[in-house]
């Protein structure tokens, strides 16, 4: 495989990870993050951005495991190690990312001897997919409770296929199931195009693997309610900093999902 072809960013991602203290379960494994970046081009800096979303999402797993939650979805996962690391009898954790940033990922727990029954691989390219229909292949219970994540992927997706893959998850959603999601955000009264074109322009990926939603908060919020989530909490990772309204952490539940009139 090309490394080429792999996602630059969520190996960024996973390799700032990496080096963070994190919890786990007692089941779980706490080296996981690091196996699976083995081999993985050194990051220049570690991601200082991702230290408080990291946390954020972690806890979001560990309260939802603690809670009697069987089930989570990652959309986005990447070189995500939370099946690994938060492995808890009774849990089953589903992967949803690009075929080739899976195939790579299946490679890589091969290597590590992982137990495939700690995590469902499923390929999906979210442009194009219909996420219910590859969890209900990959064997997700719609009937059961989920707790689905959204981390750092949002950005990456235009907004129709944003109001799909959210509209796609609630349909899977049973009774006590949760979202947690990010989302960049940017202050009311900007052109939302231009916020985006002027942040990829001083990426090193953003003309490989560029942003392409970046909104006003209000606007998140929006698109998660017309898909059926009420927002129960929300959070500006980076507040009293510079960088204060870029970022939102957002906690959901399953709420009524809006008809066409």
């Amino acid at each position: 495989m090309d490394p080429e072809s792999l996602s630059r960013t969520s190996q960024a991602v996973a390799l700032t990870r990496a080096g963070m203290s994190r919890p786990h379960t007692p089941q779980g494994d706490p080296d996981a993050q690091r196996r699976l970046c083995a081999g993985m081009r050194p990051l220049r800096r570690p991601r200082a951005g991702i230290y408080a979303r990291t946390r954020f999402f972690d806890d979001q797993v560990l309260a939802a495991i603690s809670a009697g939650i069987g089930q989570v979805v990652i959309c986005g996962a990447g070189y995500d190690d939370r099946a690994l690391r938060f492995r808890s009898p009774g849990v089953r954790f589903f992967e949803l990312d690009h075929p080739a940033t899976q195939a790579d990922k299946l490679r890589r727990l091969r290597d590590m001897g992982a137990d495939p029954r700690d995590v469902v691989l499923a390929a999906a390219d979210f442009r194009g997919d219909d996420a219910a229909a590859v969890l209900a292949a990959a064997g997700h219970d719609a009937a059961r409770p989920t707790l689905f994540l959204c981390e750092g992927l949002l950005i990456y997706l235009d907004v129709a296929v944003i109001a799909r893959l959210l509209a796609a998850l609630r349909s899977r959603a049973a009774g006590q199931s949760g979202l947690a999601a990010s989302a960049a955000t940017h202050p009311a009264g900007q052109d939302s195009a231009q916020v985006a074109a002027a942040a990829n322009a001083g990426r090193r990926h953003g003309g490989t693997e560029p942003w392409l939603t970046i909104l006003p908060a209000p606007d998140y919020l929006r698109l998660l309610s017309d898909a059926g989530w009420q927002a129960q909490s929300q959070a500006d990772p980076r507040a009293g900093g510079a960088a204060e309204g870029r970022s939102l952490l957002v906690m959901a539940r399953p709420g009524p999902v809006r008809t066409e009139p």
